[in-house]
């Protein structure tokens, strides 16, 4: 009965998977849709200086003025931020069914996917992908379950029974009958 409880946890545990990676994209789109708009103004004021968004980089960095510095760094950063978005968007739209945990671990953005896990609404799997996500559910429920309950319970067992069998040998082997 445990087993088939576990089999039902981990199906529908599982099938969440889906619609916690949807509700992460679209988290994802929306950081990445304002890295993009922070990162164009620095484009906009590179252009009106006559230079390239690295050049406006190297140029504020090189200043003597602590703050200026900074902003370079900054410039920097929203530049590699709007780079590691797309790439992890990227890769998880390409991901496969199969491959999608493992990308998502892979691209995870620690922050977006706690926002996300914050206001995370399960949905019913009527997807392809959602069936498949719940029938691994129960495959790898049950294969914990016989890992973690019924090997080490077997194991037990044996250690249990061994003295009594040792006894029933040294007697000749005749069956006792306990009162």
């Amino acid at each position: 009965m445990l087993d088939r409880a576990l089999c039902l946890l981990g199906a529908v545990g599982l099938s969440q998977a889906p619609e916690f990676f949807q509700q992460y994209l679209q988290r994802l789109g929306g950081h990445l849709d304002e890295a993009r708009i922070a990162l164009a103004r620095y484009e906009a004021v590179a252009r009106e200086s006559g230079l390239t968004l690295t050049r406006l980089i190297e140029t504020t960095r090189a200043q003597p003025a602590g703050p200026v510095a900074r902003l370079g760094d900054a410039i920097a950063e929203a530049q590699a931020r709007v780079l590691d978005l797309e790439s992890a968007e990227a890769a998880l739209r390409a991901a496969s069914l199969w491959e999608r945990p493992f990308v998502f671990l892979r691209h995870v953005d620690a922050e977006i996917a706690a926002r996300a896990w914050t206001v995370f609404k399960p949905a019913v799997p009527v997807t392809t992908e959602g069936l498949v996500y719940a029938g691994a559910g129960m495959v790898l429920a049950l294969i914990s379950y016989q890992l973690l309950v019924v090997l080490p319970g077997r194991a037990l067992l044996r250690r249990w029974r061994r003295p009594e069998d040792e006894v029933d040998r040294a007697a000749g082997g005749r069956a006792r009958i306990d009162p």
